[in-house]
């Protein structure tokens, strides 16, 4: 799962048994290490009431087979699968393997090389040491005084003169935006939000944080959609520590980044910069600033301020090169419903190596892409032996999750199958570990996202939990004022925008999360099973039943 805010403060960035199968096959990708020997198959009886979802499940879905394939893939010899590099590239080939085995359809006919992969051009850009950012006189250091993230706007030195804009929130009718000309300008905004003399969130009638206050991608993002080319962001909350924050970042801001090589709409590149170079860009002082916020907070409202941003002029280069990258796509036909299509994703790069440690993501989506393989193996099983799906289903293990959700995005702008015709996605990205919120209760998931745009999903998804899983469904992050804003944060998303009903299956973040820490020696096999066969379950009725869930609400 891609990071939310206080990445910024907490970096938090500013997120078997196995029937018997052929041992090789032929493939012209390279480095891809040979599947570990298969197990014999599980002897399991037909149910008395032919319930062939449980048999294909408890046969193919299993802690043998998601063991076998997670500790390939999060291995250091894939190298943290970071999108576009070679271990990224040996997963492919990996997962792309496990379809052929299964005999999936390889779909991309116009990828001769291998046709289970969809293949994309992206940009790597990589900030260079050296930027510098002058003001009154003043230089002041990159990685020392600011940092960025993004695509730079400023590869050679250049002159700017700021606009603030308060806190850069458009919210009913709160906007710092109001009457203000920002299209190709560089604004200065405030991170956090504004507070009521009591101490809670102006914009939150509950008092709990909103988006605006923990995640400053909001605020870029609004200020892209305003035209703005570049956002500097200042922290003065009183438990800010710039130069702190700074040592533990700059490992990951100097890792390079992927985006598309055409950028547009988005976020604006995001710079940070320490409090005291604030003042000098503001012109004003850290009193000055705690005034205007403690007025902005009283009133409920944006407010005036006597501050005049200085011109500055700032130096912040990056190399680019142009970098390629797959999804992998694993078809199985359906029968009589076979042109409508069910999507079951889940991504499986991660960040790579950071530091010289490689983060190998086991749980973030190592344990997704694992479940999504046992899926799809099951469903393969049950067609080869006569109980196929009424309706296809398309395996999709996405690239560029991590980067922005690129892989999804790039599928769903050039779908290989209608989009018309596409009647769920069923997501999975993170399915192994517990959150401190589980620890010690029964089995769970959290699902989210799968009302917002169908009752039926909801409906279907839940009646699959009674009768097969009875996993405790926590729902909470639906709350659309949720400040983790988890909906907006994988792969699924990217359906939803196009109004194709999602479901999106989680356990939460932990303390090992986007951490080197998250190994597979961490994982709960038990409770990745258990989950990993509720999206099967939900997927089979799917499949089968007469009518695609109807969208028929557009919840926030």
């Amino acid at each position: 799962m891609k990071y939310s805010l206080l990445l910024l403060a907490g970096l938090a960035l500013p997120a078997t048994a196995l029937a018997q199968r052929p041992a090789k096959i032929k493939t012209k990708l390279k480095n891809v290490p040979p599947a570990a020997a298969p197990a014999k198959p599980l002897k399991v009886a037909a149910p008395a009431t032919a319930d062939y979802a449980t048999l294909y499940a408890e046969r193919y879905i299993t802690q043998d087979k998601l063991r076998r394939d997670l500790t390939i893939l999060a291995s250091d010899e894939y190298e943290g699968r970071e999108t576009g590099t070679k271990g990224q590239k040996m997963a492919a080939a990996y997962i792309s393997q496990q379809f052929k085995l299964d005999s999936l359809v390889a779909p991309v006919t116009s990828n001769k090389e291998n046709p289970y992969l969809q293949p994309f051009s992206l940009e790597r850009s990589a900030w260079q040491p050296g930027g510098t950012l002058t003001v009154g006189g003043k230089s002041y250091k990159w990685l020392e005084d600011f940092y960025a993230f993004g695509r730079s706007p400023f590869q050679a030195a250049t002159a700017v003169q700021p606009v603030f804009v308060g806190y850069g929130i458009e919210q009913g009718a709160y906007s710092d935006y109001k009457g203000v000309d920002v299209k190709g300008k560089d604004l200065l905004i405030l991170l956090g939000e504004p507070h009521t003399p009591e101490g809670s969130p102006v914009l939150s009638p509950e008092g709990n944080a909103t988006k605006w206050g923990v995640d400053f991608r909001a605020k870029a993002a609004l200020a892209a959609q305003k035209g703005a080319r570049s956002v500097f962001f200042v922290d003065y909350s009183p438990n800010s520590n710039f130069a702190k924050l700074m040592g533990r970042l700059a490992p990951r801001v100097m890792q390079p980044i992927i985006a598309p090589a055409e950028a547009s709409g988005g976020r604006a590149p995001s710079f940070f910069v320490s409090p005291a170079l604030a003042d000098k860009m503001l012109g004003t002082s850290a009193a000055a600033v705690a005034a205007y916020e403690k007025e902005a907070g009283a009133a409920k409202a944006p407010v005036a301020n006597k501050f005049k941003p200085v011109r500055f002029t700032i130096s912040a280069p990056q190399e680019r090169s142009a970098v390629g990258t797959e999804n992998v796509l694993g078809f199985l036909p359906g029968t009589d419903k076979k042109d409508e299509i069910l999507v079951v994703s889940a991504h499986y790069d991660h960040l790579g190596i950071i530091g010289g440690e490689v983060y190998n993501g086991a749980d973030d989506d190592g344990s997704g892409t694992t479940g999504m393989l046992a899926i799809a193996e099951a469903f393969a099983k049950a067609a080869h032996a006569g109980h196929g799906p009424r309706r296809s289903i398309l395996f999709l293990a996405n690239t560029g999750e991590e980067k922005g959700l690129l892989g999804s995005q790039y599928y769903t702008d050039h779908p290989v199958f209608p989009l018309a015709n596409t009647i769920t996605d069923l997501n999975i990205d993170m399915i192994g570990r517990t959150d401190a919120a589980h620890e010690g209760k029964p089995d769970y998931v959290y699902v989210i996202g799968s009302d917002k745009l169908s009752s039926q999903l909801h409906a279907v998804l839940e009646r699959a939990n009674q009768q097969h899983g009875n996993l405790a469904l926590d729902y909470r992050f639906n709350d659309p004022n949720d400040p983790n804003r988890f909906y907006y944060r994988s792969d699924h998303y990217n359906f939803a925008v196009h109004k194709i009903p999602v479901a999106f299956f989680f356990n939460g973040v932990h303390a090992d999360y986007h951490e080197a820490s998250d190994e597979v020696d961490k994982i709960e096999f038990g409770k990745m099973e258990a989950r990993a066969r509720l999206v099967f379950y939900t997927a089979w009725e799917l499949a089968n039943r007469d009518e695609r869930p109807v969208v028929d609400s557009n919840k926030p």
